[in-house]
């Protein structure tokens, strides 16, 4: 198994026919070296049972299911470790990160291979968002001295190694954070390419729902930061 991707699904029982029918297409079918882990991430509508109605015509996908949410970051978690592959990552299920583009970090990886982090680089976003994204990867790249610049971008593949040594990794959205930092501290190779950011497709973001949204997201991360500074991990 060359790569899993992991897809934590919170409340997106609208986006789950069209996850599968758009990994399917961009997969070209069936490819035997990809999984598929959509994560039914503690959701209180119909994932969970989207998800197992079509995991039959889908051999690639598998589900993974966490009772109780217990945050963006912790579902993910859950999906890379019931991972098979040797290259792990994730994105989004609202689909705003198309699965053509994770194919493409997935074609990066396999011709890389080694110690590489691949992850996509947003393009065509609103205005305020690029100057809400601009900001926070200022004030990361001069407090943590790594250059990280869209931490939220996704999708995220790296070595199953790489995952494994992990120690503590926050349960929240300050995991692109963690696992991109990480990266840089352990000398992988960063490579961004661009991605097409379209708007949502379907139902609403779990988090993004205005300016005190926004500023509890940045009081999250940084009081993040501030313990990746403490403690001095490397």
């Amino acid at each position: 198994m060359l790569c899993s991707i992991v897809v934590p699904c919170y409340n997106e029982e609208k986006n789950i026919p069209l996850i599968f029918e758009r990994f399917k297409a961009a997969m070209g079918g069936c490819r035997a070296d990809l999984e598929l882990l959509l994560v039914n991430n503690g959701s209180d509508d119909g994932t969970g049972e989207r998800i197992s109605a079509l995991l039959s015509g889908h051999p690639f996908a598998r589900m993974v299911v966490v009772a109780v949410n217990q945050g963006y970051g912790y579902g993910i978690l859950q999906g890379l470790r019931a991972a098979k592959g040797g290259y792990l990552g994730w994105t989004h299920a609202d689909l705003q990160t198309d699965p053509g583009d994770v194919i493409k970090a997935v074609n990066i990886v396999s011709e890389k291979r080694g110690r590489v982090f691949v992850k996509g680089d947003r393009k065509g976003r609103p205005l305020f968002d690029r100057f809400f994204t601009s900001g926070m990867s200022w004030f990361e790249t001069l407090y943590l001295g790594e250059r990280l610049h869209d931490i939220n971008a996704q999708p995220n593949i790296f070595p199953a190694e790489f995952f494994r040594s992990w120690r503590n990794p926050p349960h929240d959205f300050a995991l692109d954070l963690y696992a991109l930092y990480m990266a840089k501290k352990h000398g992988l190779e960063v490579v961004r390419f661009d991605v097409k950011f379209p708007p949502r497709l379907h139902g609403a973001s779990s988090w993004n729902t205005g300016l005190t949204a926004k500023w509890k997201f940045i009081k999250r991360t940084l009081d993040f930061s501030f313990v990746l500074k403490k403690q001095g991990i490397s």
